[in-house]
């Protein structure tokens, strides 16, 4: 037999490829991953995976042994999911991931509310752009602007996040449309739907800077540097902000809500869920799905 913590470091090592990025993935040092991938080896006796200075590549046996691992590690989360659901209503945590602009300027906001009515549930969020697994409890719900396509998990439509155009009041062409400059992003999101959304409105006209983040674009468009694309829920409650308008096409992204199948019956997975639908009907900057 062996220790399933090695072989589980194993699996994050097969599917990177690297022993830094296994590292990262599961939130330990890298000395740890190797140690862990050497004491499977030792204890089965085989060697799994070749370490080269910039990857790693497994052996033939090693790509058997992480095709059979994985279904191990899927049972191993189903018995995981399983006690969760069985779980003392109203008690234990929560993962929940979600793109960083909702976390800062939405969800932050109603933790205190969520803790005063659910006091034996520690709500865990993370804020992340990437899509993460379901299935192996990266997270237990998920908030995502594109519709989640893993098989085991279900899916629900929350409701539409609105975009519009957003200058300071003090923007010195705030009055003159011709003369606009864009906050936009980088070369990186070229085909993220709101960069499309924007340079198709901006037809031509100077493009004032790029930044990767939506906190950046808010904060260039308070301080003049331009014309910014902003959420609605983000941009509206801002004093120092002012909606323009602007010939083109209105546009915004859905927000879906995914968990997996075996957790949406559990007691405080269903009322972090109720939670989140609450608080998106309860703010008039979104759009609500039936």
């Amino acid at each position: 037999m062996f220790d399933w913590e090695n072989m589980r470091h194993f699996l994050a090592v097969a599917r990177i490829g690297t022993l830094s990025g296994a590292a990262r993935s599961l939130k330990v040092d890298h000395a740890t991953v190797s140690r862990r991938l050497s004491a499977l080896e030792d204890e089965i006796k085989t060697r799994l995976i070749e370490r080269f200075p910039r990857a790693c590549k497994l052996t033939a046996t090693g790509q058997r042994a992480f095709e059979l691992a994985q279904a191990m590690e899927e049972d191993a989360y189903a018995i995981e999911r399983f006690l969760d659901a069985s779980r003392s209503p109203l008690s234990g945590k929560v993962t929940l991931s979600a793109p960083p602009v909702l976390v800062a300027n939405f969800l932050a906001r109603h933790l205190a509310d969520f803790r005063l009515a659910h006091p034996g549930v520690q709500l865990s969020i993370s804020a992340q752009a990437q899509r993460v697994s379901l299935s192996r409890r990266e997270a237990d719900i998920a908030l995502r602007l594109v519709r989640s396509e893993e098989a085991t998990s279900v899916v629900r439509k929350l409701g539409r996040m609105s975009f519009d155009l957003y200058a300071s009041k003090d923007y010195p062409q705030l009055h003159n449309p011709s003369a606009w400059e864009f906050i936009a992003y980088d070369a990186e999101f070229a085909d993220m739907p709101q960069q499309k959304w924007l340079m198709s409105v901006a037809a031509g006209r100077p493009i004032a800077c790029e930044i990767s983040d939506i906190n950046g674009h808010l904060a260039a468009t308070q301080a003049g540097a331009g014309i910014g694309g902003l959420p609605r829920f983000l941009a509206d409650a801002d004093a120092k902000l002012q909606r323009v308008a602007y010939d083109g096409e209105k546009f915004s992204r859905d927000i879906w809500m995914a968990v997996h199948k075996d957790l949406r019956h559990s007691p405080q997975v269903r009322v972090v869920m109720d939670f989140l639908l609450k608080i998106v009907r309860g703010n008039p900057a979104f759009t609500i799905s039936s």
